[in-house]
């Protein structure tokens, strides 16, 4: 089965049982971010390096190459043509309203199933649990010979441990015999150490992070001025 590296992505940040996604609060620049290695690594684009201080990183379209046959790639990469961006800025452009995108992919291939429900018999909820794991047993697999006995990984699993580092999810939703989480994180963050799109992933959480926090202060001080 072919599959994408977001959908890889998504797939693992997916609780088989509950079907709700972890760290959802970083899914949108994750899934950006995975959309834009796969296009890196196809050869549709390139990033440029940072120059100075005022000449950031930017990512183009490299020209001449076939277009993606996936339309998700192909509408991503129309994205990066329409003019030069930063990473950062890129992954959460690419990975907003993806999420439900990508399930209804999962379930179309019968890896998940949907179930809507409601809360309090009032409001709508959708969850996605697992319906066929052979895939995603398959890919933990893959990522327990790296993280667990020391592989080198392929530049796919590179790319999703990298990912799932950047937001803080591998030492969550990786589990490893015989290693403990805090060491499965430390071994995830090596694994993705100069990975330039999982940087611009930890970036853009970041950046939302501070947006967060910085609106709670004002809040806060509007209330008790």
């Amino acid at each position: 089965m072919t599959m994408l590296i977001v959908e890889d992505v998504a797939l693992l940040l997916l609780d088989d049982r509950s079907g709700r996604f972890a760290g959802s609060s970083a899914l949108t620049p994750v899934l950006g971010g995975a959309v834009l290695v796969e296009l890196a690594l196809a050869e549709h684009v390139w990033i440029e390096p940072k120059s100075g201080f005022w000449h950031t990183a930017k990512v183009h379209v490299v020209p001449g190459t076939p277009a993606p046959v996936d339309p998700l790639l192909l509408g991503a990469l129309g994205v990066v043509a329409e003019r030069p961006r930063g990473p950062q800025d890129l992954v959460g452009r690419l990975g907003k309203n993806l999420r439900d995108h990508v399930v209804e992919r999962l379930a179309q291939r019968g890896l998940v199933r949907r179930e809507d429900a409601t809360v309090m018999g009032l409001f709508p909820t959708t969850r996605w649990p697992a319906q066929d794991v052979r895939h995603e047993q398959e890919l933990r697999g893959g990522i327990e010979l790296v993280l667990g006995h020391g592989a080198a990984p392929d530049p796919r699993t590179g790319a999703v441990v990298a990912l799932l580092s950047a937001a803080d999810q591998a030492h969550r939703v990786l589990t490893v015999p015989g290693v403990p989480p805090r060491e499965v994180k430390a071994r995830a963050r090596a694994v993705g150490e100069g990975d330039w799109a999982a940087k611009a992933v930890r970036d853009a959480i970041a950046a939302m992070n501070a947006a967060v926090i910085a609106g709670i202060t004002a809040a806060t001080a509007a209330g008790t001025s």
